[in-house]
């Protein structure tokens, strides 16, 4: 029992010994490769499926990211209602996400149900129809959003900071528009979907604690996909030539956001570890040294931080600042 009415010792951080918990690999019979950590004390698990599938690899704007939108919404044989009905029946969460390079599928969910919800992942990653009907809900909800969103100082700082630094050619530097969702087209999706996703390379990472016999389920579920190698990508950059910066006035706006970018070293490069640190002191974190000169200190601002934004091929180094702007 912790002794509530006693301050805990303060420790150095020179002499915290971190260890960080040993992860297992296995390789599935196709030859996808399987990160596991084995941690917890909670019957709870998560897995995650990688594909090689970002916008990196589209020929048109969204279609990956809408091809990972709509793969839980409906198969040959479950409709989505009936599929987020599964997973929600046996208490879990099923996420799906996509980025530059990857996309990715996401479970969390009690141990003991892993073996009736991994058939049904499979049944997404290799049946998936993307109904039209589900499409036409899925471009009305994200244009409706963006236009909320584009109200927002934040969300457009975000986008300008990404064109003005790689490009708006670069698959980076890309942004949706609501002209890009309706130029989405089913077909299209559902040629992405068989290159990337039923034929294409597959990585899985595992944790949390571990019920026996994972290894097997597995490799029954997952281990006769295709798992294709992937050729790479051609990263098309335009950057500006010169420091660029766009003010947008919004009168009726009392909000303001600031962001500061540049090209840095992703972590391949052998000072990473060292600049991740570095970063956490200036920006990464509340009593940082950004937070506490600019916020608490001058009283400028009300949130800013700092962070490495890491891609395989080119990353950058950020700056955010959110202001309150008194009219």
């Amino acid at each position: 029992m912790l002794e509530r009415k006693k301050a805990p010792l303060i420790v150095d951080a020179v002499d915290f010994h971190l260890q960080l918990k040993p992860y297992e690999k296995f390789v599935l019979s196709n030859g996808a490769e399987v990160y596991a950590i084995n941690a917890g004390a909670e019957e709870v698990m998560a897995i995650e499926w990688i594909f090689f599938a970002g916008n990196c690899y589209e020929e048109q704007n969204l279609v990956a990211a809408s091809t990972n939108f709509l793969l839980r919404n409906g198969t040959s044989r479950k409709t989505a209602f009936q599929i987020n009905e599964y997973f929600e029946y046996f208490g879990s969460y099923l996420n799906r996400s996509c980025q530059n390079e990857t996309a990715s599928i996401t479970l969390h969910c009690l141990n003991k149900h892993v073996g009736e919800l991994l058939p049904v992942v499979k049944e997404l990653i290799t049946d998936s129809t993307m109904p039209q009907d589900e499409l036409a809900i899925y471009q009305q909800n994200m244009k409706q959003r963006l236009k909320v969103s584009l109200k927002k100082s934040d969300f457009i700082a975000g986008r300008l900071i990404d064109a003005y630094l790689y490009g708006e050619d670069h698959p980076y530097g890309r942004f949706s528009s609501a002209e890009a969702f309706d130029a989405v087209k089913r077909e299209q999706l559902l040629e992405f979907y068989k290159k990337y996703y039923q034929q294409g390379k597959l990585i899985i990472f595992v944790s949390g604690k571990l019920p026996a016999g994972l290894e097997k389920l597995l490799n029954d579920n997952f281990g006769d996909l295709s798992n294709n190698s992937i050729s790479g990508y051609e990263l098309i950059s335009h950057p500006a030539a010169e420091k660029k910066a766009r003010i947008t006035n919004d009168p009726d706006g009392v909000q303001g956001s600031v962001r500061i970018a540049r090209p840095f070293p992703n972590r391949h490069h052998p000072d990473f570890i060292k600049a991740q640190v570095l970063n956490s002191l200036f920006g990464g974190f509340f009593g940082s040294r950004l937070m506490s000169n600019i916020r608490e200190d001058k009283g400028y601002t009300y949130g800013i931080h700092s962070y490495l934004q890491n891609h395989i091929q080119q990353s950058a180094s950020r700056y955010f600042v959110a202001l309150i702007v008194v009219q």
